[in-house]
């Protein structure tokens, strides 16, 4: 493995795993993207009833929870755009893109308005 860290070693080993396990039979794009929503909605939790402060100065066993259901989301995302044949490098550049359209740095820098408020 060159970098392990690589996002393609990374797709490779889910799509391993997948294989090894005759998973791909289940992971429809519908399947994946209500499994990906499942995973954040978990993450969610994690700061349900935290305060700003709070969501920002995890435990460290909170980390490592939270950790964990940014680890799933994640993975569900690569194997989702997998299955699409999007790469997902290519699709958020292409995104960053359009949001620097959307919001010009003169109109958009410190604020959090959504771009149709100011145009």
């Amino acid at each position: 493995m060159d970098n392990p860290d690589s996002l393609e070693n990374l797709r490779n080993r889910i799509n391993t795993f997948v294989t090894e396990r005759d998973w791909a039979q289940f992971h429809t794009p519908k399947n994946l993207a209500m499994a990906m929503i499942v995973e954040a909605a978990e993450l969610v939790e994690h700061f349900q009833w935290d305060t700003p402060i709070e969501s920002q100065n995890l435990t460290p066993e909170k980390r490592v929870a939270v950790s964990h259901e940014l680890a799933d989301t994640f993975v569900y995302l690569l194997r989702l755009a997998e299955v699409l044949q999007i790469n997902l490098i290519e699709a958020a550049n292409q995104k960053i893109d359009l949001n620097a359209q959307k919001y010009p740095i003169e109109k958009a820098k410190g604020s959090n308005a959504k771009y149709t408020e100011y145009l």
